[in-house]
């Protein structure tokens, strides 16, 4: 579904939601937008709320994330590996980067899930969402870092420092052990500037491509040398750093890489970049009117690139609840499985091998995107593969657990899970035998209340009252009912938000 061009003009576009526009649908619209569902009661207690404060609520950064017990394990062998230096033998080396890599593997996919159980819970969805858009920017990946415990530690960091001034966001980035590690920096030396960070802090990170030469990336890249991970923490190493002059966007001194970011703020395009990537990500995959981006941007710059301050604007505009934008969304893997688990009132199952493994077929793999630039979104979310993944992963959630068919560490995990009562991974009967106590056109209009996105066409609500009263007809059992709302789970409707 396409949305269409904005109906306000550039001056009107970023001020605030008239109060009086603050509604319930608006507030669906926020929720569903800034996290993954829009449960009926956390819609009528933002609707009854000042939208500055509901919006402030949602951006409030989560607490750190436990590290998972074999994340933990992992970082103190980690520590100790780095201490005892490199084995003399090559076969011992190669034994202990399999044992290192066996560990590594496990306990990621404990980082995973633990994850997505966090931002599975309302109280942190928005905010763990706008992690995920950070890390979508800033982008690193198992695949290539090879070490959970650095993956943790960088994701921490987006966390904590998200809503600082972007500015200082991508100098503490620049230091990340785990972007150290992505983008090589570990091999940048004085005599042989890596030139991948530089690119992609300017490419990606801040202004976007045309906004800078060739030679002002391999001179930022001489800045960044000597910039190093040990153990996990970032190290400075001097010998290795060019102390030389760099020109720099037509500027020359002695930078170092906190100056060349500074430097980079000073460039018009700074102030686009940032506004018009959270565009794409929460609002439209087509990109707005040039004026209306260089709108926001011009504000954003005279709040000193404040994060915090340029969410606010955002998600208060009346730009974000023009109509056009609304229920014109198609959700990515991780939206689609985790509004499936809020809307179903379900629990994210603890077994990567189910979990993990249907995020990787429906196209979004947990902190692997495909390459440096992300995940493009979009239309891309869709093809006969993933929307075969999406159906697997609905009828997966309405088929009672089959138990024999669990590990002996996934029994372990199920056995913890029920202990800390957070086992509902399928739909029960009594949420079935719910919906077939009300009356036909009720049970419809919970479903639209709990998951869809926009109101559907009259039409629409009119055949699933009918199809919910075939389904309820003559004491039929629950089958129907499961098939039919499973149905309705895989609708176009379903998938956009």
């Amino acid at each position: 579904m396409e949305s269409r061009t904005p109906t306000l003009a550039p001056a009107e576009a970023w001020q605030p939601l008239p109060a009086r526009d603050w509604t319930p649908e608006a507030a669906r619209h926020l929720l569903r937008r800034t996290g993954f569902s829009a449960r009926p009661e956390l819609v009528a207690q933002a609707a009854a709320a000042a939208l500055p404060e509901v919006v402030a609520h949602l951006f409030t950064p989560s607490p750190p994330l436990p590290e998972p017990f074999a994340l933990r394990k992992l970082a103190e062998e980690f520590r100790a590996f780095e201490a005892e230096g490199r084995p003399d033998s090559e076969a011992e080396r190669r034994r202990r980067r399999r044992e290192f890599q066996d560990k590594a593997r496990a306990a990621f996919e404990d980082f995973g899930i633990a994850w997505l159980q966090r931002a599975a819970d309302p109280k942190y969805s928005a905010y763990e969402k706008f992690v995920l858009f950070l890390q979508d920017i800033f982008v690193v990946a198992f695949q290539k870092v090879k070490n959970p415990v650095l993956l943790h530690a960088h994701q921490q960091l987006l966390r904590e420092h998200g809503t600082a001034a972007y500015p200082e966001l991508c100098k503490r980035v620049s230091r990340s052990p785990a972007m150290v590690q992505y983008l090589d920096l570990q091999q940048s030396r004085v005599e042989h500037p890596n030139e991948n960070f530089a690119r992609e802090l300017l490419e990606l990170f801040t202004l976007g491509e045309g906004n800078y030469s060739e030679d002002d990336i391999k001179e930022a890249a001489r800045a960044f040398t000597g910039y190093r991970q040990r153990g996990g923490e970032f190290a400075f190493v001097r010998r290795q750093h060019d102390t030389g002059r760099k020109t720099i966007f037509g500027r020359t001194g002695a930078f170092d890489g906190d100056g060349v970011i500074d430097l980079i703020f000073d460039q018009p395009a700074a102030g686009r970049f940032l506004p018009r990537e959270l565009v794409r990500f929460y609002l439209t995959d087509r990109p707005l009117p040039d004026e209306h981006l260089e709108a926001f941007a011009a504000q954003w710059r005279r709040d000193d690139y404040d994060t915090g301050k340029l969410l606010r604007r955002f998600f208060t505009s009346r730009l974000f609840f023009d109509p056009a934008f609304r229920g014109a969304m198609i959700k990515s893997p991780i939206h689609y499985y985790l509004g499936l688990v809020q809307d179903l009132d379900l629990d994210v199952a603890p077994f990567p091998r189910l979990t993990l493994s249907a995020l990787r077929q429906m196209g979004q793999t947990f902190f692997n995107p495909p390459n440096v630039r992300g995940w493009v979104g979009g239309r891309t979310w869709i093809n006969s593969t993933t929307l075969a993944a999406r159906r697997q992963l609905v009828e997966w959630l309405f088929t009672p657990l089959d138990e024999s068919k669990l590990n002996g560490d996934e029994m372990v995990e199920l056995v913890a899970a029920r202990a800390d009562g957070h086992a509902r991974f399928n739909v029960e009967d009594a949420t079935l035998d719910s919906l077939r106590a009300m009356e036909p056109e009720v049970a419809a209009q919970t479903v639209i209340d709990r998951g869809f996105g926009a109101a559907p066409p009259a039409e629409l609500r009119a055949a699933m009252a009918e199809q919910f009263a075939e389904a309820f007809r003559g004491g039929a059992g629950n089958e129907r009912a499961r098939a039919l709302l499973g149905a309705l789970l895989l609708s176009p409707h379903y998938q956009l938000c």
